[in-house]
């Protein structure tokens, strides 16, 4: 195929490549515009008989984001990080490998993303999804079209603030009920995510990604692709290495050539 047959195809596969999470956003305000597109953007995403179980929280309030960082600093961190305690320290998630490191430490415990000038906080209400099949509604069986439309909608606005020339951060909430005290949202709701949105102060850095010819197959599963459990914890093992240099960059930039 042509090169010239393909603009709509790169311009979307550019801004993919480009996305990154940054943990360190610049305070500058952005424009109540982009806000509007993130969201027209995120409200386009399919979900379960088009249900559409998400409802967004704009916060531009100072205090509040404050209130919402410290929660996630005291209550969610706190969890994650005595869970992290259960594995070896080199298989622990990346941020939780820096915990020696006084300049990330200083951004994670610090103001962190509540300097950012505006969060949308994604709430999904699972009653929508009585729309779809009643399969959907099987417990047990590892599958949730509430999850897999709130992750859906998600990740078009991260695309979408990419396109704009902004970043973004996936804050993912494992303990709900400080949240949802702090934003006055119904019990009945799913506290799914946060996004803090702004301009990077740090130069995002491109992902590690496993090579397609790893994880595609060609009409039936490839049984020599099949990873056993030992080469599993030999892959994260490898994955740790290749990461922790791009989370600490989202936190604080690459590093300073030394000066002589």
């Amino acid at each position: 195929m042509a090169a010239d047959t393909t603009p709509g195809y790169d311009l979307l596969y550019d801004i993919i490549r480009r996305r990154s999470s940054v943990r360190k956003l610049k305070p500058d305000p952005i424009p109540d515009e982009y806000v509007q597109k993130i969201l027209e953007a995120g409200r386009w995403a399919m979900s379960g008989a088009n249900s559409q179980p998400w409802e967004y929280i704009v916060v531009k309030d100072p205090k509040v984001k404050k209130d919402l960082f410290r929660c996630y600093s005291e209550d969610n961190t706190d969890f994650i990080y005595w869970m992290e305690q259960q594995r070896v320290f080199e298989l622990r998630h990346p941020a939780y490998q820096m915990t020696a490191d006084e300049a990330v430490e200083r951004q994670r415990r610090g103001a962190g993303w509540s300097e950012a000038p505006a969060l949308i906080v994604v709430v999904g209400d699972g009653r929508r999804q009585w729309g779809t099949v009643q399969g959907a509604h099987t417990f047990g069986r590892d599958q949730s079209h509430l999850t897999d439309g709130l992750a859906n909608t998600c990740t078009f606005m991260h695309l979408a603030a990419v396109s704009l020339g902004l970043a973004t951060q996936w804050v993912t909430i494992h303990v709900q009920e400080p949240f949802k005290k702090v934003l006055g949202v119904p019990d009945l709701m799913m506290l799914y995510l946060i996004i803090p949105i702004g301009y990077p102060a740090v130069q995002p850095s491109e992902g590690v990604r496993r090579p397609l010819e790893e994880i595609v197959h060609h009409d039936h599963y490839e049984q020599e692709k099949f990873m056993s459990n030992e080469r599993i914890i030999q892959f994260l093992y490898e994955l740790r290495g290749k990461t922790l240099q791009t989370y600490r960059q989202s936190y604080v930039g690459k590093e300073e050539p030394e000066k002589k």
